[in-house]
């Protein structure tokens, strides 16, 4: 069998098993050997590249102590950041592989750039080089600031002048780019290379700065899908059948997933594109009106209204991370289930700080995918629920987000917990939560707050359980 047959045939087993492992991800039950399977693929269409590809001289690729060195190195460090990261900070990790494929994207297209004649190239081929340039840079740059602000490293910077900025950033990147493209001879490559690469630095990083709160979910997910793009356009760069369908398949996967976010959180996807997407956290309005009680309930109490009661629901947050306690959490839920107690998981779609979160959270502590419920499915059934339990949740379950129209998260869809019957909030303290507002559900006359870390506090109440 010649080199060409095999290094196809690799490529093929690449790409079944990149949209096979696609298809396991939709399943938390087959999710881990989707991943794995798709991982496995992507291994032999390397190693079918890097031993059976031939140039047009019939040279096999050189080098190969350098490139085993460079896969070795990245292999052992990848492996130990998944291994080390930790639950709270895997949002951070997300971002940041996804700025390293945008930045290796944007590295092709400057490598190619420097190995074509400006002036001779065919317009479209410099076309998608330049695209895989400017949407890597952008994808690396934007990938960099989402990442310091997910650390609460980097301030949310809040100007309706950024709107126009960025506008006028995209304009100038597009204009550039058809002068540089169908006009080569107007300016020279390295002119066109620097002011594209800086222009799509500076649009990454000023169309991110004034996202905060809960919309950064929904900005990871279109970052991630310009990652996709990025690559699919190094796939075209090098007639790369795989290399070009792993980048559609996750530009698609990405925009698909960035189109449904909006819409579950009422927010346009031009607004996302510009960088006024969300209003930053520390914007003013959001601010509890009203009755400024707070009700605190005992352990004892709490133990004893989800023993009895008919229906509960569990809200999962970010806190829930912070305090590890998923498992306690799952354990909690055990309990309420063997005394015939209805329980299920209300799951907002940007709940936590990337897409996923608490889906990824929960399938660790192995809670059953079925008792995960998405809002617009949840909201609907809780005036009949007996007991909503709020743990480390906070902006996805405030009011303001109807009732408040100068608040930051106005006109965001939220989970209604507070026509449930009883709402219990399992919190430290009364601080606000990412986009930096007071929840108004805290005064809720229906709302009680039981204070404490929230795996202390999950696990006094199982002991209260065992107890009843």
């Amino acid at each position: 069998m010649s080199s060409e047959i095999l290094l196809q045939l690799s490529y093929l087993i690449g790409s079944i098993t990149f949209i096979l492992g696609l298809k396991m991800l939709s399943s938390a039950d087959s999710a881990r050997r989707g991943n794995l399977l798709a991982a496995a693929g992507m291994g032999i269409a390397i190693v079918g590249t890097i031993f059976f590809h031939k140039d047009s001289e019939g040279h096999a690729i050189g080098n190969l102590i350098w490139i085993f060195a460079a896969m070795l190195i990245g292999t052992v460090v990848g492996y130990l950041m998944a291994m080390r990261v930790k639950m709270t900070a895997m949002p951070q990790m997300v971002s940041f592989f996804n700025g390293m494929g945008g930045a290796c994207a944007a590295i092709i297209s400057i490598v190619e750039l420097h190995s074509h004649d400006h002036s001779q190239a065919s317009p479209w081929y410099m076309l998608i080089i330049y695209l895989g340039l400017i949407i890597g840079t952008v994808s690396f740059s934007g990938s960099v600031i989402a990442y310091g602000k997910l650390d609460e490293k980097i301030k949310d910077i809040n100007s309706k002048a950024l709107t126009y900025i960025n506008l006028l950033l995209l304009a100038l990147v597009f204009g550039v780019l058809g002068v540089t493209v169908f006009s080569p001879a107007t300016i020279s490559a390295d002119m066109a290379l620097w002011l594209l690469l800086g222009l799509s630095t500076l649009y990454g990083v000023l169309f991110v700065m004034p996202i905060g709160g809960a919309d950064m979910p929904v900005v990871i997910s279109l970052l991630n899908s310009f990652t996709g793009m990025a690559a699919a356009f190094g796939g075209f760069m090098y007639n790369n059948p795989v290399m070009l369908t792993g980048g559609i398949l996750v530009g698609s996967a990405g925009t698909i997933l960035t189109v449904l976010m909006c819409t579950a959180m009422n927010r346009s996807l031009l607004n996302v594109i510009i960088g006024s997407f969300g209003g930053g956290g520390s914007a003013a309005g959001g601010g509890a009106k009203g009755d400024q009680t707070v009700r605190e309930i005992t352990l004892t109490d709490t133990a004893i209204l989800c023993a009895y009661a008919s229906k509960v629901s569990i809200v999962p947050g970010y806190g829930l991370a912070v305090a590890q306690a998923q498992h306690i959490c799952h354990e909690f839920e055990k309990n309420l289930v063997e005394r015939g107690v209805e329980v299920n998981y209300a799951i907002h779609p940007v709940a936590g700080r990337m897409p996923g979160h608490m889906n990824v959270l929960l399938a660790e502590a192995d809670v059953p995918y079925p008792m995960l419920v998405e809002m617009e499915d949840v909201n609907p059934n809780l005036p009949n629920t007996d007991v909503v339990i709020i743990v480390g949740a906070n902006d996805v379950v405030n009011p303001a987000a109807e009732n408040d129209p100068s608040s930051p998260i106005y006109g965001m869809p939220v989970i209604k917990v507070w026509e449930a019957k009883t709402v219990i909030v399992l919190k430290r303290s009364m601080r606000a939560g990412y986009a930096g507002i007071e929840n108004e559900l805290f005064f809720h006359p229906k709302t009680k707050m039981l204070f404490g870390d929230a795996k202390d506090t999950l696990t006094k109440l199982v002991g209260e359980l065992k107890g009843i």
